[in-house]
């Protein structure tokens, strides 16, 4: 789990670094999200890789993949998930994304789960800050994710 944070962290710096194309105009939204997860009154630490291709200024579709290591008591959690993005003006963004949520240990289980999301981009001159809330509707359950994507568009 260590070697994975500081792995993740390592990318993180090695891609933040690199000179790219102001963020205005770029089509291609690698994001790197370091949060939290809030279900059942547990708070857990959540990481994800995420990516968002723009078809236009407005729109765009991604994919998610999230991990929650010390979800559902120490299972671990996985989420896989599709998203549409609105971009109705400025720096905010909205996004909905169906997948499925993927419960480890002894017994595990997979569920279907729905995901709304809205994020405010703060635009640097290479990359992007992201504070980020998202709403998981899991089984008749809601759990809230809500932390910071960096991202680094091109």
């Amino acid at each position: 789990m260590k070697v994975l944070k500081t792995s993740l962290l390592l990318v993180a710096l090695a891609a933040f670094s690199l000179q790219t194309i102001a963020a205005e105009g770029a089509r291609h939204l690698p994001e790197i999200f370091i949060g939290a997860t809030h279900v059942d009154g547990e708070t857990d630490f959540t990481y994800a890789l995420e990516y968002e291709y723009k078809f236009t200024e407005k729109f765009g579709a991604g994919l998610i993949y999230e991990r929650i290591d010390d979800g559902h008591h120490g299972d671990g959690v996985t989420l896989k998930i599709a998203a549409l993005y609105y971009h109705p003006v400025g720096p905010v963004r909205l996004g909905l994304g169906v997948g499925e949520e993927k419960i480890g240990g002894y017994k595990s289980k997979t569920k279907d789960l729905v995901r709304v999301s809205a994020a405010y981009d703060f635009q640097f001159e290479h990359f992007i800050v992201a504070p980020t809330i998202s709403v998981d509707f899991v089984d008749g359950e809601q759990a809230l994710v809500f932390g910071v994507g960096f991202i680094k568009p091109f």
